[in-house]
């Protein structure tokens, strides 16, 4: 009898962005557990793993939001305002990718508009968006202020977060109190000292502790 030549089938592949399942998370949880020298097994963390994993749903809920489609809606019934929007004091918290701590701050968002306005609201959703993902502050500063740019096409944007990391609070060089200052500063908020000045009198910051950059 002839033997057969064909090779046998392989066990499909999953996709590298694809997420795995909430079981597969869950022990996932309950491996680190058992590193860290604890028995997941124990009636104390028996629910641990479903818990945090809900959790991560929480804290990463920004993959599953597009940036450009909290912006979506405008309006143009503004009888001509074209002055400075500010929405300052926007608390939030992120988790830093290099430790996956969190990153606990304020964000203040400003925009010179053109001829659209978006709803008050819709600059806190984009603020989550990106906050609520692995971040590194100076990047998430910039995207916020480049997808306000791109989106609605003002004639200056500016992004100032203060925020406050606990890789380097409640670990590592343990050094509580301290605070990070980032900023991303568009068109005439980059051009025009008077301008930019008005923005950090807003927000409470004298105008030499925010440069613009090269």
């Amino acid at each position: 009898m002839a033997k057969s030549t064909s090779k046998p089938r392989r066990a499909p592949t999953r996709s590298r962005s694809a997420r795995p399942s909430q079981a597969e998370a869950e022990e996932a949880v309950r491996t680190l557990l058992r590193w860290a020298g604890d028995n997941p097994a124990r009636e104390g963390l028996l629910d641990t793993p479903r818990r945090v994993v809900k959790a991560y749903r929480e804290y990463f809920s920004g993959y599953d939001l597009d940036p450009s489609q909290i912006l979506k809606r405008t309006f143009e019934e503004t009888d001509g305002y074209d002055e400075m929007i500010v929405l300052k004091d926007i608390r939030f918290e992120s988790h830093c990718e290099h430790h996956m701590a969190p990153i606990i701050g304020r964000a203040h968002i400003a925009y010179l508009p053109r001829k659209r306005v978006v709803g008050i609201s819709k600059l806190a959703r984009l603020l989550e968006c990106y906050a609520k993902r692995l971040q590194i502050q100076e990047k998430m500063t910039a995207q916020i202020a480049n997808t306000l740019n791109d989106e609605l096409q003002p004639r200056g944007v500016a992004v100032v977060i203060d925020a406050s990391h606990h890789c380097m609070t409640t670990r590592g060089i343990h050094k509580p109190g301290s605070s990070m200052i980032t900023s991303r500063m568009l068109g005439a908020f980059r051009t025009d000292a008077s301008t930019r000045r008005e923005f950090l009198a807003f927000i409470g910051l004298p105008p030499s502790s925010i440069g613009t950059g090269s």
